[in-house]
């Protein structure tokens, strides 16, 4: 059974650390940098790759400490995502974490994890999110490309007029959802 709620975070006010420096961290980084170049972010890694640290370049807000993970790492902290192929040192991130109400990640070890990275549509001010429930990136990858191939490029345009329209309205909260449920029934049909 899939017991996961869907949430957007603004990386921006979450403060997240991502600990690891090989070619799965810098996965998860360019994931999150694709959603927030803002994001508030502290890597720490005892080696990190050359591109990863190139990469790292071009964000000089992105906090990089090349040393061990220390417990004080975790301090102030919200997020935290550990890409490394160490079990015990996940499983001290999972135990100073719980201890800590701090969300926590560990790639490919779904049975750590308060959440999960799931793959992302973007087409402008839409975001689609998509989880196979840890069970299968490759399927959510797949999901991703045919959504991709499925939604118009002129989504964004419809949403913006539809903000415009929202405002427009009068009502109380029932007329307005009752309005805009109208107005956008064969929105997708339209557009293609």
């Amino acid at each position: 059974m899939n017991h996961l709620f869907p949430i957007f975070v603004k990386l921006d006010q979450v403060h997240t650390l991502l600990i690891g420096g090989g070619k799965v961290a810098l996965e998860k980084f360019q994931a999150l940098i694709a959603n927030d170049e803002t994001l508030q972010l502290t890597v720490v890694a005892k080696e990190i790759v050359p591109e990863f640290k190139q990469l790292l370049e071009i964000y000089p807000h992105v906090q990089l400490y090349i040393r061990p993970f220390e417990a004080s790492d975790i301090e102030n902290k919200q997020l935290v995502i550990a890409a490394t192929n160490n079990m015990e040192l996940n499983d001290e991130l999972r135990k100073l974490t719980s201890l800590h109400n701090i969300l926590f990640n560990a790639a490919d070890k779904p049975d750590l994890c308060d959440f999960y990275l799931g793959s992302i549509v973007t087409k402008g001010n839409l975001k689609v999110a998509i989880s196979t429930n840890g069970k299968s990136p490759t399927i959510a990858k797949r999901v991703k490309e045919l959504l991709n191939d499925l939604l118009p490029e002129e989504i964004d345009e419809t949403l913006s007029l539809m903000s415009e329209y929202r405002e427009q309205l009068r009502g109380d909260f029932e007329f307005k959802v009752k309005k805009l449920n109208e107005h956008t029934k064969n929105i997708l049909r339209h557009e293609r």
